[in-house]
């Protein structure tokens, strides 16, 4: 017996009671008909996706010979079974390509549709472009066209825009055009096509008939063409403008079929993205009209830029702080590519900057740089724009909190008593503010201190519904969904238990209460208290999600009080809840600006969870995560380094990744003494992210296609993501880096993608926390910078060195830009076509480096305003080459640059166009 079955064995023999077995691979060979029925199921076990990467995996298991050497996956009558039960999985999802692709990665796709192809009778050898689909089998012509808007649709997904190295339409292109041009129905393989497949492979068989297989419309499949078609000409429009006209063609036939069809079964795609997209195309190829009331706030923005409306623009955006139809990355946009008076600019950055305000966001550096030397007639303007915003007949008070945190904002930047005053005698400042805040605030103002913390105010509550008898039951449903008021919530019960019973927790479908918990609420035997338990916590969860904590704590209390005259388990199922409750309320309260640290109380409950060792009690994941956080975050790091008991640290993984991040933090003045545990988180965290691969490698040292990741600590949550560079490690920089080890025993078995993806995700999180932070910036922008996205990259180098320079009013310091920096700043010019930049840039090197500077000034086609930046070039070397190629001799001809200066003269001279340079391009990036 393997010891995969004596383990089932085991498990099935053992009298504790525990879920369902998992079906195995194996048992789908053993069994034909195990397939279908397992796909039946409403919540089957391995989801279809997994039996797929499964079922792939063991069929390209490469075999052993005699002479123990590696073969490839044999061709035999397992493996063939295998890529069967898997296409017919496939064909079960009705080859759903935006399912498959979010459940399976690149590989294990391409693996899975090459199958197809074959099983399907693709002439071999015959490149699809070149292949009549008119004259194929329906089957075998559906099979190339899923191949080839799957390639297409891969495409699109996973590259960043840039330069083609081969202009051209790609092959997929043609073939899915070739698509359009049939007039006919289209036919997919099912279970029973495949089936026929398996029961003769010598011929198509049955499959060849046009009535076999899953029918697909001409009209259906003809609109999910023109879609990935519109995707595909969508990305080539960077560098081929005519083809926005074709993408912006195919999207208009898109929308149209979509229209034209009552049932969209076989048509998945996202309407959100074909509207943005749609959007997109109208504004690149000023197709629309003004006057046209379809006309969308996108194409009505784009035209008053292109007609250079601009006040009709500024009230558009004034406007918008209150309706918030346009996203903040298009407003953002106009404002980046606006290049009109400095007036008009300036207007459009305060209208962004008080959407932000609005929506609780981090203001732009390029508003604050506009409040280091404000008029009156700004600071008015300011105010104006603030009255407007909030004209609404009854604003949120999230909304009103933010303005007047956006007011106490604009105070402490303003540098002039008199535009504070200004400020905070205006109508909407004495509003928002109460009297002993605004003494308080303007008397802090003359003394130039800090900041108050303002204490939030509560979320209005909701008024309750009144009931009577004589109501139905649809209205006293509609009751208990709107209730928050537990008494009520018990009453609405109640009533409608007397007058059907039924289970009332399934009345909305978004309740939802933790898995980890249904079995236990649902084995409560009284089906009122059954559905009130229910209700309170999904409820209770509910507001905790929107922030709503009085609410939240009023129904867990009501929930407690209930389940504690019946269930010691359920009581501590909501003490741990209200703890979980307490603690993301606190740190909402310290995300808002408050610096008070939390009760001793909260800290000694959350001592006592992470010391419990309840058997047999349902725990929530989140809650053990979010303690150690907790304790992380308030820095109780003697707990975790010195007084948690061993035991735990032993035994609970999240208790262990705290201690070491505590230790860590703990020791980091002293590198030498605080290299040891640095390197015990360094192990940890390298085995969290470790991946195992379950068979051997092959004769050419590659491995295969599907891992599996195996960590007893999984603390990490898994994502899929495209691939990331694979030295991102190595090339992404950061603090403290010479406390970590400089190499890893074995990089082949780190997951790189994980890695990448929680860098990222961190330094995002990090940077919400604080927006100055220099390291973090140039971190965030080497994240960037490997994956290839340049414009983010720079403009985040470049607010790196704005927050420490004083928005480069001071020289930023040579530790922030580094060669390595500056070299990476010159690549993203380079690659957006900025050549001129790139000139300028390679002075700031310690080293000039001519080279690239000679070459750039030599490329004919540049993006960036040439001789707009021509001043700023200080180098005479370079200088003297502009005046051979330019004929410069106005730029060479300036005293200060005169080689015969003193030493200081030119650094002077030199450090003034630095400033000049990285303010003209912080004004065009940020």
């Amino acid at each position: 017996m393997s010891a995969e079955a004596a383990d089932r064995v085991a498990a099935v023999g053992s009298s504790r009671p525990s879920t369902p077995l998992q079906t195995s691979w194996f048992e789908f060979l053993l069994d034909g008909s195990l397939l279908e029925k397992h796909l039946q199921k409403s919540n089957p076990d391995p989801l279809p996706v997994q039996l797929i990467i499964q079922f792939l995996e063991q069929a390209s298991k490469p075999s052993v010979n005699e002479q123990n050497q590696v073969q490839p996956p044999a061709d035999n009558r397992r493996n063939r079974t295998l890529k069967l039960l898997a296409l017919k999985v496939a064909a079960h999802m009705k080859w759903d390509l935006e399912v498959l692709e979010k459940g399976l990665t690149i590989p294990v796709l391409n693996m899975l549709l090459n199958e197809l192809l074959c099983v399907s009778k693709v002439p071999p050898g015959v490149k699809h472009v070149d292949l009549d689909l008119s004259t194929l089998p329906p089957t075998t012509a559906m099979a190339v066209i899923i191949y080839n808007r799957w390639a297409i649709r891969t495409i699109v997904l996973s590259s960043f825009p840039e330069k083609q190295t081969k202009p051209g339409p790609h092959q997929m292109n043609i073939v899915l055009e070739g698509a359009l041009r049939l007039k006919k129905d289209f036919y997919v393989h099912t279970l029973r096509t495949l089936d026929l497949l398996a029961a003769d492979g010598a011929a198509n068989g049955e499959t060849e008939s046009s009535t076999a297989g899953l029918r697909i419309s001409t009209d259906e499949l003809h609109c999910q063409v023109h879609y990935d078609l519109g995707g595909i000409f969508f990305q080539q429009g960077c560098t081929d403008q005519p083809a926005f006209v074709k993408a912006s063609d195919h999207f208009r036939q898109t929308k149209e079929l979509l229209k034209k069809l009552d049932l969209t079964v076989h048509v998945h795609l996202d309407e959100e993205r074909l509207a943005g997209y749609w959007n997109a195309c109208r504004a690149l190829t000023g197709n629309c009209d003004p006057s046209d009331s379809q006309t969308s706030p996108y194409d009505k923005i784009n035209s008053l830029v292109r007609a250079h409306n601009y006040q009709a623009v500024i009230e558009a955006f004034i406007k918008d702080n209150t309706t918030r139809s346009l996203p903040n990355h298009f407003r953002r946009s106009v404002l980046r590519e606006e290049t009109g008076l400095d007036e008009i600019c300036h207007k459009l950055c305060v209208c962004n900057a008080v959407r932000d305000a609005v929506e609780g966001e981090v203001l732009s550096v390029r508003f604050q740089q506009l409040l280091l030397k404000p008029s009156k007639r700004m600071v008015d303007f300011i105010l104006e724009v603030c009255t407007r915003s909030l004209e609404k007949e009854r604003p949120c008070e999230t909304s009103r909190r933010n303005m007047a945190n956006f007011l106490k904002t604009l105070c402490e930047g303003l540098e002039e008593l008199p535009l504070v005053f200004v400020v905070s005698s205006h109508k909407l400042f004495m509003e928002l503010l109460r009297e002993e805040e605004r003494k308080v605030l303007v008397e802090q103002m003359r003394k130039r201190s800090a900041t108050i913390n303002l204490s939030a105010k509560p979320l209005p509550s909701f008024y309750d519904i009144p009931a009577s008898a004589s109501v139905n039951i649809g209205q006293l449903e509609q009751q208990l969904i709107l209730s928050l008021e537990p008494r009520r919530i018990r009453q609405i019960l109640f009533e409608l238990h007397g007058i059907a019973e039924r289970p009332y927790w399934r009345v909305n479908s978004k309740w939802e209460v933790p898995s980890d918990y249904i079995n236990v609420i649902l084995s409560i035997k009284d089906n009122l208290t059954k559905d009130l338990v229910y209700i309170l916590m999904a409820k209770g969860l509910h507001c905790i999600s929107i922030k709503d904590f009085v609410h939240a704590r009023l129904l867990f209390s009501a929930c407690l009080e209930l389940v504690t005259e019946f269930s010691p388990k359920l009581r501590q199922v909501m003490l741990n809840e209200i703890l979980l409750l307490e603690v993301r309320a606190h740190e909402t309260m310290a995300a808002e600006g408050s610096k008070e640290r939390p009760p001793s109380d909260l800290v000694s409950r959350v001592r006592g969870y992470l010391e419990m060792r309840i058997h047999d009690l349902p725990l929530r994941q989140v809650v053990g995560e979010e303690c150690v956080a907790f304790m992380l975050n308030w820095r109780e790091n003697d707990y975790l380094t010195l007084q948690v008991p061993p035991s735990l640290v032993m035994n609970n993984p999240y208790i262990k990744l705290g201690q070491l991040l505590a230790s860590t933090c703990k020791e980091l003045p002293g590198p030498k003494e605080s290299r040891r545990t640095a390197k015990e988180l360094w192990d940890v965290v390298v085995q969290i992210c470790s991946v195992s691969i379950q068979h051997k490698r092959n004769s050419e040292g590659r491995v295969g296609l599907i891992k599996h990741r195996e960590s007893s600590m999984g603390i990490l949550h898994r994502y899929t993501k495209p691939p990331s560079p694979d030295d991102i490690v190595n090339e992404v920089t950061a603090e403290h880096l010479s406390i970590w080890p400089s190499s890893l025993p074995n990089i082949q078995a780190v997951d790189v993608e994980a890695v990448a993806v929680t860098v990222k995700e961190l330094v995002s999180f990090a940077l919400t926390l604080n927006p100055n932070n220099q390291s973090w910036l140039v971190t965030q922008a080497d994240i960037y910078f490997v994956t290839n996205q340049y414009s983010a990259a720079l403009n985040l180098y470049l607010q790196a060195g704005a927050v420490c320079s004083d928005f480069f009013t001071k020289t930023v310091p040579p530790d922030v830009y580094t060669d390595q920096v500056l070299k990476r700043m010159i690549k993203c010019c380079s690659m957006m076509n900025c050549h001129t930049q790139v000139a300028v840039l390679c002075q700031f090197l310690r080293e000039v480096d001519y080279m690239t500077a000679f070459k750039a000034l030599q490329e004919q086609n540049s993006h960036d305003a040439m001789d707009s930046f021509y001043d700023y070039i200080w180098d005479v070397t370079i200088l003297e080459y502009l005046t051979r190629i330019l004929s410069m001799i106005k730029a060479i001809g300036q005293t200060e640059l005169n080689t015969s200066n003193p030493e200081e003269v030119l650094q002077l001279a030199a450090q003034k166009r630095k400033k000049g340079f990285l303010q003209a391009m912080a004004k065009l990036y940020f």
